[in-house]
């Protein structure tokens, strides 16, 4: 038990030691070469908007404490000579320069701190309290509060404690009977460090909860394309399967509609079907995936896809909610690709429905174009009734309607009209664009 004891006292010291060597290091770290915290630009998270007003608000400050510091080192009575000028514009501005390099600052004020003690000394009265005066104790204390600002509260309190032991030092020192005073200095700088640390801390926290905030919209607006694009390809399921079907019955017919079919047509056929077959399986699997499980999607998941076929049926739905629409369609109707046709509907139902939640007591205008190489459906309101208050929340309409422009390779156009009201605009090719 003794060898134990010792073996643990040895290695106990040897941390001791070992801390104690690495203490220079530690504070050259923290004192002197480890980088301040940024200031922020103007505009990004945490940027103090109070900045030039501050600086002018110290600069005036340090003036008048510069002005009030002067008669400390000149005797009662004397003229002032030029070194005490020069001491005191170069503690304001060691004490100025701290809104860019508030460590290397402290450094200077404490230096210039020790050197304006001795004169104070040299020109005080005996029996005056030492070592520091009034506008010492306020230019220390501001340093230290712009420094423990800009750097973690460890480095703060080291800083802290320099400050305190150069004061005990500097009165130690002393050539005359003067009575040490270092309480009122003491209370000075600590305030001036903890309301500094605490107000960078709620700066810290604040920049965090910016980030992260923007962390979440990014997370929440990418779940929410994905959540539109599976949305989309449930429907675009039913699109595929019909023509697979197509397909496969065609296949399965073709052999009996042909006198005398040969070998070779007839395992080609096969061929055909069984391919469309598999890959009519294989749409069921992945839409499997993609379904949700609610009971809306269970009930839709047969229900045949809409199509401009059926505009005038939800234009009358719209009407019976109360909202007037005229509906207007140019050029010569003629049957659209399923996808076209399916995403035409669609981004109507979302504008119409964007009016309905959105602008209360506005009219609607369903316009809808056929050209030759693509299809154009344009839905408009007017400025909404300012009386009643519109819906709150915020949709995937506006993120659907360009989702499903895009993969069409069409072109997708919406905004503010000059009457107040609102316009979405789709343009919508009738080709593959690739």
């Amino acid at each position: 038990m003794p060898k134990l004891g010792a073996m643990t006292g040895a290695g106990a010291w040897g941390r001791v030691r070992a801390g104690l060597r690495g203490l220079p290091c530690v504070l050259r770290e923290d004192l002197w070469s480890a980088p301040v915290d940024p200031v922020p630009p103007v505009g990004a998270p945490g940027s103090p908007v109070w900045r030039p007003a501050f600086g002018m608000l110290l600069t005036l400050g340090v003036t008048v404490v510069a002005v009030w510091h002067v008669p400390d080192l000149v005797p009662h009575g004397a003229a002032v000579p030029e070194y005490a000028v020069l001491l005191v514009v170069a503690q304001a501005l060691a004490l100025l320069t701290a809104m860019w390099h508030p460590l290397y600052a402290w450094w200077a004020s404490l230096g210039l701190m020790t050197v304006s003690v001795r004169v104070v000394e040299s020109a005080m009265a005996p029996g005056g309290l030492f070592p520091w005066t009034g506008p010492e104790i306020a230019l220390q204390s501001c340093a230290l509060f712009l420094l423990a600002l800009r750097v973690h509260p460890r480095r703060a309190a080291l800083a802290l404690t320099l400050s305190l032991l150069a004061g005990l030092l500097s009165g130690g020192l002393t050539t005359g009977a003067h009575p040490l005073s270092l309480g009122a200095g003491a209370l000075g700088f600590v305030t001036a460090v903890v309301i500094g640390a605490v107000l960078r801390a709620l700066r810290v926290a604040r920049t965090e909860l910016v980030e992260q905030y923007g962390l979440t919209e990014g997370e929440r607006a990418r779940r929410t394309l994905l959540e539109e694009r599976n949305r989309i390809a449930r429907e675009l399921h039913d699109v595929v399967a019909h023509h697979m079907s197509v397909i496969s019955i065609q296949a399965q017919v073709a052999p009996h509609l042909v006198e005398n079919p040969s070998d070779e047509l007839r395992e080609n056929l096969a061929g055909i079907r069984e391919n469309a077959v598999e890959a009519l399986s294989e749409l069921r699997r992945v839409l499997g995936v993609l379904r949700s499980e609610d009971a809306v999607a269970d009930g839709l998941r047969h229900a045949p896809q809409p199509t401009l076929d059926r505009l005038g049926e939800l234009v009358g739905k719209v009407r019976a909610a109360g909202v007037t629409v005229v509906e207007e369609t140019t050029g010569t109707p003629r049957p659209l690709p399923p996808g076209v046709a399916l995403s035409a509907f669609r981004i109507v139902q979302e504008a119409l429905s964007n009016v309905m939640r959105h602008a209360p007591g506005a009219h609607a205008r369903v316009e809808v174009g056929y050209h030759s190489a693509a299809v154009t459906v344009r839905v408009t309101n007017t400025a909404p009734d300012p009386s009643p208050a519109p819906a709150g929340g915020v949709g995937h309409g506006l993120l659907g309607m360009r989702e499903r422009t895009a993969m069409l390779g069409g072109d997708l156009t919406h905004g503010r009209t000059p009457g107040g009201g609102y316009e979405v605009v789709a343009t919508l090719p009738l080709e593959d664009p690739a």
